[in-house]
């Protein structure tokens, strides 16, 4: 984005000149102060993503620039626009307002208990009412307005809702129609691109039917959001799926030392996860990855003298109320883990990734597999590391969270659903890698 053109832009929540943040799945921009209160809300409520240092899909960056110049802002703060508002003492945070208490209420008040959001008329059933605004998204789709389905979904309107007369969900719709920015607001609140209509075709399908070939590659890069996202942590690069390539797992060069039977173990305990649990596993070590590498842009533009201070650091991942106890604990203790250790937890994911696509005795087809030996990006200063991986396909809808995830109609494993398990063997997975990867590292990541 140009600076002349973030000139004329001002922070969604208080005002102050050129926002240099996103909140992707709020469509609005945020100052640096703004944003260090959306970090501390956590994914679940709020996306933040640099505008310049952080890399962007174009048609999502171009979704948010789209939304907050047409006054997606409106939706988080319907009431305030009231003129009454300001009788009850009702107001919106300013750049001159301290970070605490009076943004950080302002923003929780915002974003976390939806206090000024329009609210639909109360009726008896909860979800006849979900039900009429999942419909209402489903016609919206096929249309450019951005503002009306991101309203829709903060009012409550699922994304992978699938129309019992059409057969199809959301985003099927999108992509028929073409609407790349529509299908970008999808995936944010969760679309999957590889949900099956009621013949069995999806989005993905219907996009390359329709001729929008753009699209459908963009949606095939969504479909791989979460390894591709693990894997560019580790090496800065991503699969190309254009050429058919779309799952790398970068190794340890030291990899041959993962010998010891506290690491064996661990990965056996890791193997006897349910695909359901693995996918939660798998969500939260990608939720650890956001985290790190968003701190680490965080204090690569700011300035330390000024704005840098302990209220400003986000030392874990914040508590996500729809989870269990168990789960956040869990979370929370990834922090704990050296680049080193994250560093070989996320290849393991990945590599469990795969034996779940291809079983125990698959190996990958020759032409997928590509041989790699390089280090980290400068941005993990990580050692040296080689790849030998098949192709991943297929992410699982967060339609139903009872069920164990699904094997699409290639039988390929699901890996981006995002509901949530209470088990011991979850913090026993991550003690066993905490007390065993240490004595496998040879030089420490710096």
């Amino acid at each position: 984005m140009s600076k002349r053109l973030r000139s004329r832009e001002v922070c969604a929540d208080c005002s102050a000149p050129e926002p240099r943040w996103a909140s992707v799945n709020r469509g609005v921009l945020i100052c640096d102060e703004c944003c260090s209160i959306h970090r501390g809300l956590g994914r679940h409520s709020s996306q933040v993503r640099h505008l310049t240092h952080c890399p962007w899909p174009p048609s999502q960056l171009q979704m948010v620039q789209t939304l907050y110049g047409n006054g997606a802002n409106s939706i988080w703060e319907h009431s305030l626009l009231d003129p009454s508002s300001s009788v009850t003492g009702k107001r919106k945070a300013n750049p001159q307002d301290r970070v605490h208490p009076n943004k950080t209420e302002f923003i929780k008040a915002k974003y976390q208990m939806l206090a000024y959001v329009h609210r639909m008329p109360c009726r008896e059933d909860d979800s006849v009412t979900a039900k009429d605004l999942s419909k209402q998204l489903h016609s919206s789709v096929r249309t450019g307005n951005l503002e009306t389905c991101l309203r829709l979904l903060s009012l409550g309107a699922q994304a992978n809702f699938f129309h019992p007369e059409k057969g199809n969900t959301p985003l099927h719709i999108a992509a028929k129609a073409g609407q790349m920015l529509q299908a970008e607001l999808l995936a944010v609140y969760g679309a999957d691109p590889g949900a099956l209509d009621s013949s069995g075709k999806t989005p993905i399908d219907y996009a390359r039917q329709a001729g929008h070939q753009e699209l459908a590659e963009r949606l095939v890069e969504i479909q791989y959001e979460l390894t591709d996202r693990l894997t560019f942590y580790l090496c800065g690069r991503r699969p190309d799926h254009r050429n058919g390539q779309h799952f790398i797992i970068p190794q340890m060069a030291d990899s041959s030392l993962d010998l010891s039977e506290f690491a064996k173990a661990a990965k056996k305990k890791l193997q006897s996860l349910s695909n359901h649990q693995f996918e939660e596993l798998a969500m939260d070590v990608y939720d650890e990855v956001d985290r790190r590498e968003t701190d680490a842009v965080w204090l690569a533009t700011q300035n330390h003298s000024t704005l840098v201070t302990d209220t400003t650091v986000v030392p874990f991942l914040p508590v996500n109320p729809e989870y269990s106890s168990t789960r956040n604990q869990g979370r929370q203790k990834l922090a704990r883990f050296s680049a080193h250790e994250f560093a070989t937890l996320v290849i393991d994911i990945l590599t469990d990734a795969k034996r779940r696509q291809w079983g125990n005795s698959c190996e990958s087809p020759k032409e997928n597999v590509e041989l790699i030996l390089q280090g980290m990006d400068s941005h993990h200063n990580s050692e040296s590391l080689d790849n030998d991986q098949p192709d991943y396909d297929s992410v699982a809808s967060d339609e139903d969270p009872v069920q164990e995830a699904t094997c699409g109609d290639n039988g390929n494993v699901s890996l981006l659903s995002s509901t949530c398990f209470n088990s011991t063997v979850y913090i026993e997975i991550r003690n066993q890698f905490s007390q065993t990867l240490q004595p496998l590292v040879r030089n420490d990541l710096s």
